[in-house]
């Protein structure tokens, strides 16, 4: 059995719960495997080891290590004990970032921050976004200087930074591309030069990861929906209604969705066009996701001739339909007879009030049904 040195593994062995493979190690061969200074000080801010351990290990095994600097950092910014340790225990490599790193990066986040409380915030939300490498630091920078040259507010410039922080860590000039392609689609479809700003900040909120597409999927996509038929104005419609989420796409999945779609609801080219201006899903979603959906409502005794008066419910799914169709049943209400449209929209519930059925509807932070649907 070898020999272990108690003195401060002792310590050690009661807060970190040591496993029994690794008490039979020497203490030297436990120091190279774990930083126990470091993990002294995470457990002094009741940051979960474990949760370390399990998920980044190698972390713990780093040195040097800024465990307390880190926390004196988001103390400083007026963090809570327990946010710091969710920030550490979620983002680890936190404790990674050299302290003049640190500084470096909050005084960069204050630019496009209007508050120290706002940054913590997007701290708790986002570490990994704050706590890059220092090599990234000159790329913020420049895109930061970049988003402001289009009079984009601080707040939507530091929505982007915590939720799509590649876009920020790579060359402006690459930014700057997709930016001057989304300008210059908008325009070319007919859209209003002083409304610019105001849709493209729409459609960088709704999908940040626009930024990272090359703006050759964005002009596929159009000239195929072009070929399709859709003019100009019906093309900046379907633009606005999708944001960003049209670079998601591609021709080859869109051609299979609308073929199958068109000869399901058996319509006309015009028809069917003014059916995906009102339901863009159908350029999104699968030919078996559609097909569940179809059979579900026809099922439930719904008509062709009603899906396409209200194409919108076929971004519901088969179970949410069903859900609320035995719901307004219950309330004496025939869909197989009045309109879809009540089963539409986010999350709803059902009450009767003068003998008349009315909708409570409750919007929630995002819709799951309709991931990609969004507010002209």
């Amino acid at each position: 059995m070898l020999r272990l040195v108690t003195t401060s593994l002792c310590l050690y062995c009661q807060r970190a719960q040591v496993t029994p493979s690794l008490l039979t190690r020497p203490y030297s061969s436990i120091v190279h495997k774990e930083n126990l200074v470091a993990i002294d000080a995470l457990y002094d801010l009741s940051v979960d080891i474990s949760k370390i351990r399990k998920l980044k290990g190698w972390v713990l095994r780093q040195r040097p290590l800024y465990v307390s600097e880190t926390a004196a950092l988001l103390r400083d910014m007026g963090a809570s004990g327990p946010v710091i340790a969710r920030v550490l225990e979620l983002h680890p490599e936190a404790i990674l970032c050299k302290p003049e790193q640190m500084e470096a990066q909050k005084k960069l986040w204050m630019s496009v921050c209007t508050s120290q409380k706002d940054l913590v915030g997007i701290i708790e939300k986002f570490p990994a976004s704050f706590f890059t490498s220092s090599a990234d630091h000159d790329n913020q920078k420049a895109n930061i200087m970049y988003f402001q040259t289009l009079h984009l507010n601080k707040r939507i410039i530091s929505k982007l930074m915590a939720s799509a922080p590649q876009s920020f860590s790579r060359p402006v000039k690459q930014n700057e591309e997709m930016i001057q392609t989304l300008q210059k689609t908008y325009l070319d479809l007919g859209g209003r030069e002083d409304n610019m700003k105001t849709w493209l900040q729409k459609l960088l909120t709704q999908n940040p990861y626009v930024l990272l597409k090359p703006p050759e999927v964005l002009r596929d996509n159009l000239a195929f929906l072009r070929d399709r038929g859709f003019t100009s104005n019906e093309l900046l419609r379907l633009l606005s209604k999708l944001r960003g989420f049209v670079t998601e796409l591609n021709p080859e999945s869109m051609r299979l969705t609308l073929s199958y779609s068109q000869e399901t609801l058996e319509c006309t080219e015009a028809e069917f066009r003014e059916i995906v201006l009102q339901c863009p899903a159908l350029l999104y979603y699968s030919v078996p996701i559609l097909t569940e959906r179809f059979k579900g409502l026809l099922a439930a005794g719904v008509s062709m001739e009603q899906i396409m008066k209200t194409p919108t419910v076929l971004e519901l799914t088969t179970q949410i339909v069903q859900y609320r169709i035995q719901k307004l049943r219950s309330f004496g209400y025939d869909v197989r007879t009045g309109s879809l449209e009540v089963l539409n929209g986010t999350k709803k519930d059902f009450e009767m009030s003068n003998g008349k059925l009315r909708l409570r509807q409750e919007r929630p932070l995002f819709n799951p049904v309709a991931p990609l649907r969004t507010e002209d």
